[in-house]
């Protein structure tokens, strides 16, 4: 390894045709740039999918009303009905797979008009009803203040959280909006924290209000009715079982059909996450497919120029197995010079792969909706190709190298 002689030897047979040598090379070279880079490239359209998923609990649920379909205990088809409060709690006691449920109440927005009032400055956000439970499912991040909690829920009290907009609209910007009142739908409520959406998801937007959905109810005389809510798997809980069950409790409790699936819609959250990841798992495993075979190509014209080398070199490899040379320096000697340029292009096309995807991300940093998010490259991956690299120099150069320990020595000074 640390012979200067063998070195310089490998160097000069290297040198004595630089134009093949480079173009060998570039093969290597451009099928390991290819790879980082389509790598890198997929891990920033991962990153973006998942930012703008946020927090979101990926082992939920969603349940919402409709109406039935079949005529039960009397009742008939095409009834209406709503979930209540209590729904909720039998839902808790009664399964033990359930980490959170949170209901999901939208408040009257006032269509085109102004909702929200504060001395001369007015706007129209959006309100919802929301729960301590809710920011386990759906997280937001709490910039100052605190979030809804069980005591508000439970004492109907009137206290809001409010985004970023809103807070912009309704506030000058050295303003400290915690503990300040807004007028919301002719009623005062009291600011107790400013949130900021992680995501877009379930109708997290940046000019929204949230109350305590009990007193959302109470306001907006929904008695402790809602339509719509969310609900979690513990860890290594299947959501689709925990699916089965809501819907049987919540249809013997509404005196639902146990048959009438469309009675009660529901959307298995994690079954989409699992095709999301899953499909971004087969896309990355395309693209080390796509690099492989351009990379293989690469190594397989180092072996072929490894072979034309060989009967180049004939008659001096002749000259020193003549003189004593054992088979495995002979090998050796093959398969270094095979690795040396393998390794050689390979580290510079990684090097080159790491620049474009860096480069990328720099050009996309400033976009409001990039569709490639922060894009890198992963360190083991790196590690990864570089060792994929040598294995195949050291193919390249093998066969090459048995077919100059097969030449006889005699035959070998002879060849001309």
């Amino acid at each position: 390894m640390f012979d200067l002689d063998k070195w310089q030897e490998i160097t000069a047979a290297l040198k004595k045709n630089k134009l093949r040598t480079i173009l060998t090379g570039l093969g290597v070279m451009f099928g390991i740039l290819i790879l980082v880079t389509l790598l890198g490239i997929g891990r920033g359209f991962q990153n973006n999918i998942q930012s703008s998923l946020g927090n979101f609990a990926t082992n939920s649920t969603v349940f919402w009303v409709e109406r039935t379909t079949k005529a039960y205990k009397g009742l008939p088809r095409n009834r209406f009905y709503q979930f209540t409060n209590d729904d909720l709690l039998a839902l808790k006691k009664n399964i033990p797979e359930l980490e959170h449920i949170a209901p999901d109440i939208n408040g009257w927005s006032g269509g085109a008009t102004h909702n929200t009032f504060r001395k001369e400055k007015k706007g129209n956000f959006r309100i919802k009803g929301t729960s301590p439970e809710m920011n386990m499912v759906n997280p937001v991040e709490v910039i100052s203040g605190r979030f809804i909690n069980e005591n508000d829920l439970k004492e109907f009290r009137k206290v809001i959280t409010i985004g970023p907009r809103v807070k912009e609209l309704m506030f000058e910007e050295d303003e400290d909006p915690i503990g300040q009142y807004l007028k919301v739908n002719g009623i005062f409520f009291k600011i107790i924290g400013e949130i900021k959406p992680l995501s877009n998801n379930m109708g997290n937007r940046d000019d929204i209000i949230q109350l305590p959905y009990t007193t959302l109810q109470q306001l907006y005389n929904y008695g402790d009715k809602f339509y719509v809510f969310l609900a979690t798997a513990k860890v290594g809980e299947s959501v689709a079982e925990l699916e089965d069950k809501i819907f049987e409790i919540l249809a013997r409790r509404h005196s639902i059909h146990p048959e009438d699936t469309q009675a009660i819609g529901h959307f298995n959250i994690a079954k989409i996450f699992n095709k999301i990841f899953g499909l971004f798992n087969s896309i990355g495993f395309l693209f080390w497919v796509i690099g492989f075979g351009v990379l293989i190509t690469g190594v397989i014209g180092v072996s072929n120029i490894m072979h034309v080398v060989v009967k180049e070199r004939t008659k001096e490899l002749g000259i020193k197995r003549a003189i004593g040379a054992k088979p495995a320096l002979v090998v050796g000697q093959i398969i270094n010079e095979s690795v040396f340029l393998t390794t050689f292009a390979g580290f510079w096309g990684l090097v080159l792969g790491v620049v474009i995807v860096e480069l990328i991300g720099k050009a996309t940093e400033g976009s409001p909706n990039p569709q490639i998010l922060n894009p890198y490259v992963d360190i083991n991956v790196a590690f990864i190709a570089l060792g994929v690299l040598i294995f195949f120099g050291v193919l390249a150069g093998l066969l090459p190298a048995q077919r100059a320990i097969r030449i006889k020595p005699v035959d070998a000074l002879r060849y001309e």
